[in-house]
C-alpha cells in the first residue's frame, strides 16, 4: 500500500512496493478462507423460491381466455399490459400473484405495493404459525417469531414495498416519496449482510437500508423542497454474507448488477436516476455501470473496496462517477488491487482514479455516511437533486465540481 523508495533505487522500490501488495493481498485471500471456508464461494442455499413458483404459474395463467405476457418481459410491453386492464382484472391478477405481481418491473407502482401488502400478509401469517410448530427448535421459532415481526413492520401504513422475496435470507426494496411522479429517483444500493432481518434498524437507523433510504429522502427534500423526488431503498440482490470470500471477489455483484439494471429500466423512462452505492454495493454499481441506461446521471460511491475497475473511464458509464470516504473508515486498509479474482481493483477516492471526490465529514466511520448533519448526507442530496455544482468537495479534490457550475 505504501512504496519505500530508501530500500534502493525507484524501479526496484517499486518492485518491492507490487511485490508487497501481492504478497498482502494473497495473505487476505488465505485468512478469508481460513475464517469462512472453501464453501463461502459455492452458491447460497437453494431453498424453495416462491417467487420464481409464481412467476412460473404467472407464464401458464390466463385472463378473459387470453395467455398473460412474459413476467420477465420488457417494462413497456408490461406497463401496456396492464394499462388494458379495468380495475376489477388489476385486482384479480393481484390476488392470484401477489409475489409476481408485486416483483414485476412494469406493474404500476401502487399495484405493486399493494401486492406486496398481500404477499406480506401472507408470509407472517405463516411465520405466526411457525413460532407454534412442535417440529422446529426452540431457536427455529425464535427465528419465525423474529419474521413475522419485520413482515408486520414492512406492513405498517404508509410504508411503500416495491419488492419482496421471503426465500432464503429475504430482499426487499421501499420507496420514499412518489415514485409516479418523480422526476428525480434515487437508489440507495447497500452492502454486506443486506437481507430482510437487516433491512431496518431501531437503534442506528441510517446503518439499514430502510434507514438510509429514508434519511436521503429527509435531506433531498430539504436541499430542494420544490423538487419531485424519490428514493429507493434497494435491497433486493443476494449480498455477502460478512467480511469473507463472497465479499473479496464480484460472483455477487454480477447477479446484482443484472438485477439492479432491471430496475432502472423499470423506473419512469422520464425520470432523471442517480444511484448512491455503499461498500459492496459499490461493487454492484461497479460492475453494472458499462450497461445502465442513458438516464442514469450519477453514480456516488461511499466506503468503496473498489468498482472492479483501474479508473472511472474503464468504468465505461456516461454518468457522472463521484466518491467519498471518511477518515476513519476501515475499508481504506483493503488491499485495493485484483488478484486472480480475489479484489475489487484500484481506490476510487483516488486521484489517479479518475472520480469527482466528495467531502465525507462528519460521517464517522464505515457506516455513517447516511447519518443526519453530515457533510456525507448533504452531498448524497445535492448529487440526487441535480444540484451538483453546489458539493462540497474533498480537501483532495478541490475542483471535483468545477466543470458543472
Amino acid at each position: 500500500m505504501t512504496s519505500y523508495p530508501g530500500l534502493g533505487s525507484p524501479s526496484i522500490g517499486f518492485l518491492q512496493s507490487t511485490v508487497w501488495r501481492a504478497g498482502l493481498a494473497l495473505t487476505v485471500v488465505f485468512v478469508m478462507l481460513a475464517m469462512s471456508g472453501w464453501t463461502a464461494i459455492r452458491n447460497h442455499r437453494s431453498d424453495p423460491d416462491p417467487v420464481s413458483a409464481e412467476q412460473i404459474a404467472w407464464s401458464h395463467g390466463s385472463l378473459r381466455g387470453r395467455h398473460l405476457p412474459n413476467p420477465h418481459g420488457k417494462p413497456s410491453t408490461l406497463r401496456a399490459f396492464f394499462a388494458r386492464l379495468g380495475h376489477p382484472e388489476q385486482q384479480q391478477l393481484v390476488r392470484r400473484f401477489p409475489l409476481a405481481v408485486g416483483n414485476m418491473g412494469g406493474a404500476p407502482v401502487t399495484l405493486r405495493y399493494q401486492a406486496n401488502r398481500l404477499a406480506l400478509d401472507r408470509a407472517r401469517a405463516h411465520q405466526a404459525q411457525l413460532t407454534h410448530d412442535p417440529r422446529l427448535t426452540p431457536v427455529g421459532r425464535q427465528t419465525a417469531g423474529r419474521l413475522m415481526h419485520r413482515y408486520e413492520s414492512l406492513e405498517s401504513p404508509g410504508r411503500q414495498i416495491l419488492a419482496f422475496d421471503p426465500a432464503n435470507d429475504g430482499r426487499a426494496a421501499e420507496v420514499f416519496g412518489d415514485l409516479d411522479t418523480a422526476d428525480r429517483v434515487s437508489v440507495v444500493v447497500p452492502g454486506v449482510d443486506t437481507n430482510l432481518m437487516n433491512f431496518e434498524k431501531t437503534a442506528r437507523t441510517t446503518t439499514a437500508p430502510a434507514g438510509m433510504g429514508r434519511s436521503l429522502y429527509d435531506a433531498e427534500r430539504s436541499a430542494r423542497p420544490d423538487a419531485h423526488t424519490a428514493v429507493i431503498a434497494w435491497a433486493d440482490y443476494t449480498s455477502p454474507t460478512g467480511v469473507g470470500m463472497e465479499a473479496a471477489t464480484g460472483a455477487l455483484a454480477a447477479a446484482g448488477s443484472l438485477r439492479l439494471d432491471a430496475l432502472v429500466r423499470s423506473l419512469p423512462p422520464s425520470a432523471r436516476i442517480s444511484l448512491f452505492c455503499h461498500s459492496y454495493g459499490s461493487v454492484v454499481c461497479g460492475v453494472g455501470a458499462r450497461n445502465l441506461p442513458s438516464n442514469v446521471d450519477d453514480i456516488a460511491v461511499a466506503g468503496s473496496p473498489g468498482m472492479r475497475a483501474q479508473s472511472a473511464r474503464g468504468l465505461g458509464t456516461h454518468a457522472r462517477v463521484w466518491a467519498m470516504r471518511d477518515s476513519g473508515d476501515w475499508i481504506r486498509d483493503v488491499p485495493y488491487m485484483e488478484l486472480g479474482g480475489i479484489g475489487h481493483g484500484a481506490d476510487p477516492v483516488s486521484g489517479a482514479f479518475g472520480a469527482r471526490v466528495l467531502s465525507a465529514r462528519g460521517a464517522d466511520g464505515h457506516a455513517g455516511y447516511f447519518a443526519p448533519g453530515t457533510e456525507s448526507l448533504r452531498n448524497f442530496a445535492r448529487v440526487g437533486v441535480g444540484d451538483v455544482s453546489d458539493v462540497h468537495c474533498a480537501a483532495s479534490d478541490q475542483d471535483c465540481s468545477a466543470d458543472l457550475a
